[in-house]
């Protein structure tokens, strides 16, 4: 911090007056969430590991804003020269600053990392009392940081075949044209990472859990300028984009990465109208360096029309969802009965051996790319932290006196997974068994839910919360987001939260989360997760509407023990059943393939039937989870017949 205020205080630094105050945000300059390590400021500043935050560093005091679910996270993280702030609560970051500065104050911000859409706000509200925000276009942290700042990584391009993709990337710009036409634009910047991977059919690995390559893409109805680190184009990339001795409309002129500031400001000298990305949903659009460049008379500033094409899978890449979610599905169970019979063994097991676990199994799976998020494992207490990552400090050992929270995810050539599943390894409480059937509830109300297509999806979450608020309870994250294909774990349009209310509708082919929670602070959490694929019943509304529906793609088994069926209504237990079936014949084939047998025999206990109608006597008592020895005795029948039935089909 020291370090960094002398900087804020050197003018050929900041190359402008002296700063009063100093931002610090949590992107790349593409406003990426997930970063390389070279862009890491944040972390490097504060130590916050979370994915999003906003360091403001004045020369007397320090305060750092993040979102509710990371707000123990950061307060765990953060040392005492910062204060802490929830965003969406007061005081806002304006108000901070204008209480802390006075006029004629300057606030400095690097443009590149800051998203025009939030420089416009934070500018009208510091104006309203004479402080200024100002352009700073060196990086300050970057030079406190100096020759420690890691290498930034630029790795080789790579082609993402069709057969994956499922439409050629000179079909997916012939659409993207179109839309420029219908809009009357001469073009668009697209300066979005993911979107520039799937537009032309690339992935790249510069980033850790994210297959892209930074680059920016400018797209006329005459050239395709892809603006990129040159060496790291090989033979057969420059084959797919057709950059050989490219004179036409359907081939990619590949440029260095910095030549697009210089081509920018030349060419807009020839546009009448340029689509300049904004903010939607979860894309906070370009930053303020692109915006600023760009003459403001020719700028139409609208949210990506790719966002809309890349949300709406086409045929192969809802096929390669369903595909890719059984493989997950096999190394999730394969990791869970290890781990179960590791513990029953007496193993003394820890959160990072249960995050390598899981790692390793999604790396050996068919056309695995790795993981696509950190993997969550939080145990006890650690499970209310609702994005809590174990490290070696917090690293602790796995027992059966508390509830394991589970969330992960892989990248596949042929899919992105994101599941979570909650466990116990030995007795649990009646409330933690309350809590994790109210989840389920919420989850399950949610999956079973028809509805017109012009419903939306805010609409949709007070379903999945019900339950859990039924126990006047809340959980500080959204119900769902959109879910990329090879490529980001989240992805606009679609986000299911009461809190923020959108204009967008889902549309058959999205495919989003649903994960509900609950977090009791200081004891326990619970959190489940499935990815839903949106499908048309074929069904029209009286309005004219599609009827659409929910399919889970997930295929994870449920914790029986944790589930006490008497607060299921018949409606949801009977969804349990056709789920568990379900696991049994797609990922059960799987798991007999590949002659795991002990993962598939823990499959079969964990998706044993559940009855659907209980006798009047059951309402008695306390609790009664699904793997009471009352349950288990009234289920051991079917239990035997299904065992058998697949051991002969095996044999």
């Amino acid at each position: 911090l020291q370090a960094l205020r002398t900087e804020m205080r050197t003018r050929t630094s900041t190359q402008t007056a002296e700063l009063d105050a100093y931002l610090v945000p949590s992107y790349d300059e593409h406003q990426s969430t997930y970063l390389m390590e070279s862009d890491q400021r944040v972390r490097f500043l504060t130590g916050f590991s979370g994915t999003e935050g906003t360091a403001v560093v004045l020369l007397r005091s320090a305060a750092f804003w993040v979102n509710e679910r990371d707000l123990e996270q950061a307060d765990q993280e953060l040392n005492c020269a910062w204060r802490l702030f929830r965003n969406g609560e007061r005081p806002t970051m304006a108000e901070y600053l204008i209480a802390e500065l006075t006029p004629e104050a300057l606030v400095g911000v690097d443009p590149q990392l800051y998203p025009h859409t939030m420089w416009k706000h934070l500018e009208a509200d510091l104006s309203a009392d004479f402080i200024r925000l100002v352009r700073v276009q060196r990086n300050l942290v970057d030079l406190v940081w100096g020759t420690k700042r890691p290498a930034p990584k630029s790795n080789a391009i790579r082609v993402h075949p069709v057969r994956f993709a499922g439409e050629r990337w000179d079909s997916k710009v012939a659409r993207l044209r179109s839309n420029l036409t219908a809009l009357r634009c001469d073009g668009m910047i697209v300066t979005s990472l993911t979107e520039i991977a799937y537009l032309l059919n690339v992935r790249g690995s510069d980033i850790s859990h994210v297959p892209v390559f930074k680059a920016y893409l400018l797209v006329t109805h005459r050239e395709l300028l892809l603006y990129t680190n040159t060496s790291r184009e090989t033979l057969n990339v420059k084959n797919h984009l057709k950059t050989h001795s490219c004179h036409n409309e359907n081939c990619v002129q590949v440029r260095e990465y910095g030549d697009v500031w210089r081509d920018l400001r030349t060419m807009a000298q020839h546009w009448h109208r340029l689509l300049v990305p904004s903010a939607i949903v979860f894309d906070t659009g370009a930053s303020e360096a692109i915006y600023s460049i760009i003459p403001r008379n020719i700028v139409f500033e609208r949210a990506s029309p790719i966002i809309f094409m890349r949300a709406q899978k086409n045929e192969g890449e809802k096929q390669g969802m369903r595909r890719s979610h059984v493989r997950d599905g096999v190394a999730m169970c394969e990791v869970l009965s290890r781990l179960e019979e590791r513990f029953i063994a007496g193993d003394h097991l820890t959160e990072l051996w249960l995050v390598r676990e899981i790692d390793h199994a999604r790396k050996i799976q068919n056309n695995s790319e790795g993981i696509a998020f950190p993997t969550i494992v939080a145990f006890g207490k650690h499970s209310a932290l609702p994005n809590y990552i174990p490290t070696n400090r917090t690293n602790i050992e796995i027992t059966e006196h508390g509830t394991l929270l589970i969330d992960s995810g892989g990248q596949y050539e042929d899919g992105t997974t994101d599941v979570s599943r909650t466990l116990h390894l030995g007795d649990p409480s009646p409330d933690q068994i309350r809590a994790y059937t109210n989840v389920l509830s919420g989850m399950i109300r949610l999956s079973m839910q028809t509805f017109p297509e012009n419903l939306k999806p805010a609409d949709l979450d007070a379903l999945a919360r019900g339950p859990v608020w039924g126990s006047m309870y809340d959980y500080p994250h959204g119900t769902g987001h959109g879910i990329g294909y090879y490529s980001a774990v989240r992805e606009s349009p679609i986000s299911i939260s009461y809190t923020t209310k959108h204009r967008f509708t889902f549309k058959e082919g999205y495919f989003f989360s649903n994960e509900p929670g609950y977090y009791k602070t200081g004891e326990f959490g619970v959190r489940l997760e499935n990815v839903l694929e949106v499908i048309d019943t074929g069904k029209i509304h009286p309005s004219g509407h599609k009827f659409l529906a929910f399919h889970d793609v997930t295929l994870v088994p449920f914790e029986p023990k944790l589930i006490d069926r008497r607060l299921l209504s018949v409606p949801e237990k009977k969804w349990l059943n056709e789920y568990n079936a379900r696991i049994r014949q797609q990922v059960g084939e799987e798991l007999k393939r590949k002659h795991k047998m002990d993962a598939f025999y823990w499959m079969m206990n964990k998706t044993r039937y559940v009855p659907e109608y209980i006798s009047e006597s059951d309402y008695n008592g306390g609790a009664e989870s699904i793997d009471s020895p009352r349950a288990i005795l009234q289920l051991t029948l079917p239990i035997m017949v299904l065992l058998a039935t697949y051991s002969i089909a095996l044999f």
